[in-house]
């Protein structure tokens, strides 16, 4: 394992000698694009991450949780999930610290912990995700994909939890 680095890197040199490419020259302009695109990201993610931080202290996530919690108990997610399933597409670090909370308070073997466990690895961090792939791409409508990813997101958690039931 220690030489598969080393390996990939030999090939790519000699792969690009036999195709006469300028290895330097093409490794600066990679890291030149890569430079600007990370500027160019830079105040999507201050956004994100801004609007995490505001949505969290305003306990504004307490009250979304106290509503919806019976709304997903109803589609078969348990209550104790709600604020998982809410911060999971803002935050994926957010979203393990209560993983770990829900683990420790349930304990590892219990059905919300194997449904929080499931849900929290098929799900991803949608408005991370969509400032990252869509500031490269320089698009504008947001609304249609976004909505499409967390609808896909909620069903995959009441599947998730009815496997979890099931199994």
């Amino acid at each position: 394992m220690a030489l598969i680095i080393p390996v990939i890197f030999i090939i790519v040199f000699v792969f690009s000698l036999i195709k006469r490419v300028n290895v330097y020259e093409s490794f600066t302009e990679g890291i030149s694009s890569a430079l600007k695109f990370t500027f160019s990201l830079l105040p999507c993610l201050a956004a994100v991450f801004m609007m995490c931080a505001l949505f969290e202290a305003s306990h504004l996530s307490d009250k979304l949780c106290s509503l919806l919690a019976p709304v997903f108990g109803a589609l078969g997610i348990p209550q104790e999930l709600t604020k998982l399933v809410l911060i999971k597409p803002f935050s994926g670090s957010g979203s393990l610290a209560y993983l770990n909370e829900i683990i420790k308070n349930y304990g590892a073997d219990s059905y919300v912990a194997r449904c929080a466990c499931v849900c929290f690895g098929s799900s991803e961090t949608v408005f991370y995700i969509s400032a990252v792939y869509f500031a490269g791409m320089k698009v504008k409508k947001l609304a249609m994909p976004i909505l499409c990813v967390l609808v896909a997101t909620l069903v995959s958690t009441v599947i998730a939890c009815l496997v979890c039931r099931v199994m």
